[in-house]
């Protein structure tokens, strides 16, 4: 209970984000008293992961048609002599120029709800649950419609909540309807008297199959609606470097015990509109029937030279500080190679100087192998899992943890300048040595002076992929600007296999920095490569249209970008008082752990940072039962292999919203299928899933 908080604590942290998360395992770990508050109902705040029910609440909380239920109370009585107060801000101002689209049909939404309602209902009659369910489906919407006469705006359905165990299976017809992606379809020709037909004329068995595939593209609302608790839509879309400071994170604190990880198996280029595979390691440089046999021999020659570039600057005297783009040109290269090492292998701006350039492909080059076939790993059921396992393992050490609750303001003695304690919402006064808080918490007097960048962020559900296989795929997608003025797009498309969608649907996610609405940054993009289904209805479209995956659902947002400002530029705050910043716009999670340890090194300069977390087996208790008063706070001898052991079967899971953190077998790393030979990666522990699974 709130009521129970405890008045005293060294560290009191608010919100829930990534290096929040981070700092709060750091200090918990190392004996520290952390209470860790945040004023939302879930986990990770612009970190979360939702299933689609609680995305659409998420929007109508951004929309402001639902209001926070945190109470205000007086201070004055809180307050003592020599004592100011500073107010920090209840209301997230982080999101802005939310658009959400529905181009399926909304038609049949109310009749399909009833006939689920009606057959869960327990005594109910038939009438009374479909009225139930009209109710339901009269609210007010918060969608912008579709731009076509033909598609009915979409009732905001999120008061309807169907557990997993209501969706249809994999082998349900629902769900079949839903597999658009599927090979082949049985067909079986039926005469008048219910016999197989074996003698039908061709063109009917042709006509037939071309109606099951209509039927099985059709796609309602309300389908994406009884599939909701399968997605895991992340409000920030990154992949882990392989050998990024995040995943040496996750393997020295145990961590990783928490999660599991899928291997990203594809890198795509788009030219001319037309989207290709680029080809990584060594094998599919040779492999690649995209570039010829000089192309090959090119582009390994210039591989191998960016891994020890730093031991050869005379080759690019004159460059570093010019545009990367400039020097790939001098070096002979196709056009279509500096494509390749510029947008897909580099993954930088057009702008970019050639030192960054060169650095980023050094980067690259060494995370491959050490996995899978590319750099990357998407962690399974989300981005928005990571903070939620940090924020376990504090709670593991003894951190407390208190979400819907609230500061409602710093307790700043004057005589010193620090912040003494904090006055939550019900009116509890905690004493705390530290304070650390996300950014979005402070009022606008602390922040006047402060121009804050912008992310543009896209939501899509499509009916499949942008680059069609025999197989489910994560995959990356670098398009560069297609207009005059805007940025460039990644794209991170995320198949059934990696636990974020439903079969049937892809999740894909557009990032880039803001130039204006997210909807107009990603505007040219999503007609170069999606069509509307709603468009596609009526069967008008051109057959290169109807091979390009078709938007089901789309959502846009600007999110704040807060990772370039400086401590020094936040005025008037207390010197113990540390602020985290929101996500940046970098496919990796370099800023965030870089900020979290630096805030911890200034708390506890003599601490280790993240010290390893023991297993339960090395837990020592004594003959009572009761554990020892140093077990679990010693230094662990555990390496990495021994983490393919390790086990916690008995910890309670921590979760917010729809979800729940759930405690895995530890990450052990399958064996490579194929290994780089550019790099020569040592042995990892880190628990990669390289089956295609289905959901």
């Amino acid at each position: 209970m709130a009521t129970d908080l405890p008045a005293e604590q060294e560290l009191v942290i608010l919100g829930t984000g990534l290096q929040e998360a981070i700092i709060a395992a750091a200090c918990s770990r190392i004996g520290q008293r952390v209470l860790h508050v945040d004023k939302r109902m879930y986990y990770g705040g612009n970190w979360a992961s939702f299933s689609f029910s609680g995305l659409l609440s998420w929007i109508e909380e951004c929309n402001g048609q639902t209001s926070s239920s945190l109470e205000t109370v007086n201070l004055q009585c809180k307050i003592l002599e020599g004592e100011d107060t500073i107010l920090l801000d209840q209301v997230d101002q982080s999101i802005e120029n939310l658009e959400v689209f529905c181009y399926v049909s909304a038609e049949e939404d109310a009749e399909e709800a009833a006939d689920v309602q009606m057959k869960q209902a327990n005594g109910t009659s038939s009438a009374e649950s479909e009225n139930k369910v009209l109710n339901q489906s009269e609210e007010s919407p918060s969608y912008k419609t579709a731009p076509s006469d033909d598609v009915e705006s979409p009732t905001q359905c999120s008061d309807v909540q169907l557990s997993t165990k209501d969706a249809p299976s994999a082998s349900s017809s629902t769900t079949s309807e839903m597999d658009v992606d599927k090979k082949e379809i049985p067909i079986t020709a039926a005469s008048d008297d219910g016999n197989e037909a074996n003698n039908a004329e061709k063109p009917n068995i042709m006509f037939a199959t071309q109606k099951v595939k209509e039927e099985m593209k059709k796609m309602t609302y309300s389908q994406i609606m009884k599939n909701g608790r399968k997605f895991n839509i992340d409000l920030t879309s990154k992949f882990l470097y392989s050998r990024g400071p995040l995943v040496d994170l996750l393997i020295k604190s145990n961590v990783s015990r928490y999660t599991e990880f899928k291997n990203v198996t594809r890198i795509l280029t788009c030219q001319g509109g037309k989207v290709e595979q680029v080809p990584c390691s060594r094998a599919d440089v040779f492999a690649s029937k995209q570039l010829t046999v000089v192309e090959k021999r090119m582009l390994m020659k210039f591989l191998t030279f960016s891994l020890e570039y730093e031991q050869h600057t005379d080759e690019f005297q004159g460059f570093q500080d010019k545009a990367f783009s400039e020097y790939l040109k001098t070096k002979k290269l196709t056009e279509n190679l500096q494509y390749f090492i510029l947008h897909s292998i580099a993954m930088v701006s057009d702008t970019a100087s050639t030192t960054e350039g060169f650095k980023a492909t050094q980067h690259f080059l060494q995370c491959l192998g050490r996995y899978g076939n590319t750099p990357f790993l998407f962690p399974l059921y989300g981005v928005g899992e990571i903070p939620q396992c940090f924020c376990r393992m504090s709670a593991v050490f003894g951190g407390t943890y208190c979400l819907r609750h609230s500061v409602q303001c710093l307790v700043v003695d004057r005589e010193t300048g620090r912040c003494k304690a904090v006055i939550d919402s019900i009116g509890n006064r905690i004493t705390c040595e530290h304070f650390i808080v996300e950014d979005s918490y402070l009022p606008q007097k602390h922040t006047k002076n402060i121009q804050y960048r912008q992310i543009s962020r896209g939501v899509l559900i499509t009916n499949g992929s942008v680059f069609k296989s025999d197989s489910e795929q994560i995959s990356i997608l670098t398009v560069p600007a297609m207009e005059q003025g805007r940025p460039s797009v990644r794209i991170i498309e995320l198949c059934p296999s990696s636990m974020t969608c439903p079969q049937g649907t892809y999740l894909v996610h557009l990032t880039c920095p803001s130039s204006g609405t997210a909807k107009e940054d990603f505007e040219a993009v999503v007609t170069a490569l999606f069509v509307n289904y709603n468009e596609t209805e009526e069967m008008t479209c051109s057959d290169e249209e109807d091979e390009k995956p078709k938007v089901l659902w789309a959502l846009y947002f600007n999110v704040r970008d807060s990772s370039a400002i400086d401590r020094s530029a936040y005025e008037g705050l207390p010197s113990n008082v540390y602020i985290c910043s929101g996500p940046d716009p970098a496919l990796g999670f370099e800023h965030s752990v870089k900020q979290a340890e630096a805030i911890f090194k200034q708390l506890f300069p003599e601490e280790e940072f993240c010290p390893p977390a023991p297993n339960p087996e090395e837990i020592i208790y004594d003959s009572d039962g009761t554990q020892q008063g140093d077990a679990g706070f010693g230094s662990s001898t555990k390496t990495e292999e021994s983490v393919k052991e390790s086990i916690n079967e008995n910890a309670e899971p921590i979760g917010g919203g729809d979800k729940v953190i759930e405690t895995t077998q530890s990450l052990d790393m399958n064996e490579m299928n194929q290994e780089s030979e550019m790099t020569n990666p040592d042995a990892q522990t880190l628990k990669c899933s390289t089956s295609e699974t289905n959901t």
